[in-house]
């Protein structure tokens, strides 16, 4: 009982009450017309990271919603939640780039506004940044995940463009393509100033960006549950993302993409890390 009280108060100190300092941690949600899922994925969310007793922040990026999504969420009035306004309908990547170069955090999550991937897995993320690694990424293919609900089209489209990834990129994590992902506050502000693509496929081009300037991505086992009411076609986005891997390699063999990292990258991970 008491410890319920506690996590409630905390919940409700985070609500009201703007932080004191910089957040630890920001969580960015892309949101495309999720007037049924936001607000039980906002509370989860609050009601977890608020127990810890460290200062964070919430945003949300809409990606330019029709139904009730923003409402819901201006409705809401938390002091620590930002709310990113889109005019239209650019896609997720967009969404969650405007996200993550907003965020004012050390660490920065982007998370699915599904919530197939609890936040309850965000430590064993974090475990991992403080190992040293720039980047964690929370894998439904990586040994000890559990997945449920997966239909066998989603796994045999997932196992063909995962075979791709591999032979045309190199990249070795084994899903790049899970909405829960980790990363410091400089290599978040690095990768997505670099992210173009505006689509799904925006997951493999960060970690392509992240191979090619050579920072530390850890890949790790999480929980995983297909969400009902998903509005995404699985087949239409595969062929988009065929189209996406086209598109980064024609941009690095054209000269679009830094070589290295920037200059002054080391100094600003310190500072995100120190």
């Amino acid at each position: 009982m008491t410890e319920s009280i506690d996590r409630y108060q905390a919940y409700k100190t985070w609500v009201n009450t703007p932080n004191a300092e910089p957040p630890e941690v920001s969580i960015v949600i892309p949101a495309y017309n999720e007037e049924i899922r936001i607000l039980p994925t906002i509370g989860a969310i609050a009601t977890h990271m608020s127990a810890r007793g460290r200062p964070w922040e919430l945003i949300v990026a809409d990606d330019g919603s029709t139904d009730t999504t923003v409402r819901l969420v201006e409705d809401l009035q938390f002091a620590n939640l930002v709310l990113l306004r889109a005019p239209a309908n650019a896609g997720k990547g967009d969404a969650v780039r405007r996200g993550m170069l907003a965020a004012k955090g050390k660490l920065v999550l982007f998370a699915d506004a599904d919530q197939s991937t609890p936040i309850e897995q965000f430590e064993a993320l974090e475990a991992k940044i403080a190992e040293g690694y720039d980047v964690a990424v929370g894998s439904r293919k990586a040994a000890g995940a559990t997945v449920r609900h997966k239909s066998v089209l989603r796994r045999v489209l997932s196992w063909g463009l995962h075979s791709l990834v591999s032979l045309l990129f190199g990249i070795k994590v084994l899903d790049t393509q899970c909405g829960f992902k980790l990363f410091t506050g400089a290599a978040a502000a690095e990768l997505f100033s670099q992210q173009k693509i505006d689509g799904f496929s925006f997951d493999l081009e960060v970690l392509y960006l992240a191979a090619k300037f050579d920072m530390r991505v850890a890949e790790v086992p999480v929980e995983w549950i297909d969400a009902p009411g998903s509005t995404v076609s699985a087949i239409r986005v595969s062929l988009a993302f065929l189209g996406d891997l086209v598109k980064i390699k024609v941009r690095d063999l054209c000269g679009d993409y830094p070589q290295s990292r920037s200059g002054d990258s080391s100094e600003s991970r310190k500072a995100h890390t120190s």
